[in-house]
C-alpha cells in the first residue's frame, strides 16, 4: 500500500515573516482595507479609534489602494508594513493577517490563500466594502471624531 504525500505546510506557517518572499509578504494582505480606514488617537488615553472615513486612496468597493505602488509618496501618513512594525503597531486590526501570523495563529477560512477566493473576505463581512462612507478629502478633520465605528477592529464571526 502506497500513501499519498502529505500536504505541504503552507508558507504561512513554514516561514517566519521576515523569510518570506515579496510575493509571500504581499499575498498575507487579505485585501480587507481595513488599515485604510483613518484612525485617531486619544491624546491622553492612546487608544485608537477608527473611523468610516476612507484614506483618498481607498477604492471602496474593491478595498485596494489605487494608487499601490506611489502610495507613500501620496500619503504622507502611510505606513509600509515590515515585519518589525507588524510587531510593534497597535492598531493593526485584530483581523490582519499579518498580526495573525506574527501572533503564531492561522489564517481564517475566508483568506483568500485558505479560500482561494479573493471574494470570501467580502462575504464573510471582513472588508470595508459598503462601509466606507466618506474619503478623508471630503471629511473635515474637526469632523472626523464623529465617525469614530467600533467594527474595524472587532473579531469575525465564525463561518456559517
Amino acid at each position: 500500500m502506497t500513501s499519498l504525500p502529505a500536504d505541504p505546510v503552507p508558507f504561512w506557517r513554514a516561514k517566519t515573516l521576515e523569510d518570506m518572499s515579496t510575493r509571500e509578504w504581499e499575498s498575507l494582505c487579505d485585501g480587507c482595507g481595513r488599515c485604510c480606514l483613518v484612525k485617531l488617537e486619544d491624546e491622553d488615553s492612546g487608544e485608537i479609534h477608527f473611523t468610516d472615513i476612507g484614506c483618498k486612496l481607498l477604492d471602496g468597493e474593491s478595498c485596494r489602494c489605487t494608487d499601490y505602488s506611489h502610495r507613500r509618496r501620496r500619503v504622507r501618513d502611510c505606513v509600509k508594513l515590515t515585519p518589525e512594525a507588524v510587531r510593534s503597531l497597535s492598531w493593526l486590526p485584530v483581523t490582519c493577517a499579518y498580526r495573525v501570523v506574527a501572533e503564531g495563529r492561522d489564517l481564517a477560512w475566508w483568506h483568500p490563500l485558505v479560500s482561494g477566493s479573493d471574494q470570501t473576505v467580502h462575504d464573510a463581512g471582513v472588508s470595508v466594502r459598503g462601509r466606507v462612507s466618506a474619503s478623508e478629502e471630503d471629511v473635515p478633520v474637526e469632523l472626523w471624531p464623529d465617525r469614530i465605528v467600533k467594527w474595524p477592529n472587532r473579531p469575525v464571526r465564525r463561518r456559517k
